[in-house]
């Protein structure tokens, strides 16, 4: 079996990875259960790969990512739920009917996208599949992670004006947030101080958000930064054949300030 830019062989060498009898007994063991944790570990991998600015990388990521979801494709075939083309229609029916303004007919295209479209068509489909009412923020997955569900709580929670109207009130309530995790250090709970710094976490994302930032780029970026400047002082104390036991504080410190100031 040789490769090929053709989605069917992908399909092809994972129905065959997955045969009983003369596949992968790796492949072949495997569960949705077992194989998510690697779908999640891959679409993290194509956002690192982005943050890099490497192209070259960014495909090979892609291309496990589409690995996952062929994997998953494959075992709801084999479940008899359903395949990977059922799977293209679901989605390309979904896009064109969320985007009317694209793909209506004349009179759709020519009023444009009006506000609040997508979650009313949203909407409108759970009505049609018979899903059950729920509160606005049931909606939110609870599986991601808390950076990103923090995020969608705001936005979905905006939608109807719940929302600060000023980002420099958002800046308010980060400082009172701050003073509220002060007034618990002076002997509170252990779970009361871990509230107040989940409300200043949920807070500092609230104020990413209003500044148009991305909260989870930049703490990507962050957690570069340090375990570059980390790496600096490792180095500097190599240098003199030392290592980090034998290094007081102030002299990581100096080592942190000097790889901080090479940076400007």
């Amino acid at each position: 079996m040789t490769p090929s830019r053709d989605i069917s062989r992908l399909i092809e060498i994972m129905a065959a990875l997955r045969d009983k009898e003369t596949g992968c007994p790796w492949d072949v063991e495997q569960t949705f259960t077992t194989i998510a944790p690697y779908t999640i570990e891959e679409a993290y991998e194509v956002a690192e790969a982005i943050a890099n600015g490497d192209m070259r990388d960014l495909c090979e990521e892609l291309g496990d990512l589409l690995l996952q979801v062929v994997y998953h494709a494959r075992m709801a075939e084999e479940a008899q739920a359903f395949d990977f083309p059922d799977m293209v229609e679901s989605i390309t029916a979904k896009l064109i009917r969320r985007h009317p303004h694209v793909f209506g007919d004349a009179d759709a295209r020519a009023a444009g996208a009006a506000k609040g479209q997508w979650e009313r068509i949203k909407a409108e489909e759970k009505r049609e599949r018979g899903v059950a009412h729920k509160r606005l923020l049931d909606s939110v997955p609870v599986a991601v992670p808390a950076l990103m569900r923090a995020l969608k709580l705001q936005e979905k929670a905006s939608t109807v004006g719940f929302d600060w109207n000023d980002p420099k009130a958002v800046l308010a309530k980060l400082r009172e947030e701050i003073d509220e995790i002060e007034a618990e250090m002076e002997g509170g709970a252990p779970e009361r101080l871990e509230d107040e710094v989940g409300d200043l976490l949920f807070a500092a994302v609230n104020l990413a958000r209003h500044l148009k930032v991305d909260s989870d780029q930049a703490l990507r970026r962050s957690n570069a930064k340090f375990t570059r400047r980390f790496g600096s002082i490792e180095d500097g104390l190599a240098s003199e054949n030392r290592k980090l036991a034998d290094a007081t504080l102030d002299e990581m410190e100096a080592l942190w300030q000097r790889a901080k100031t090479s940076e400007r």
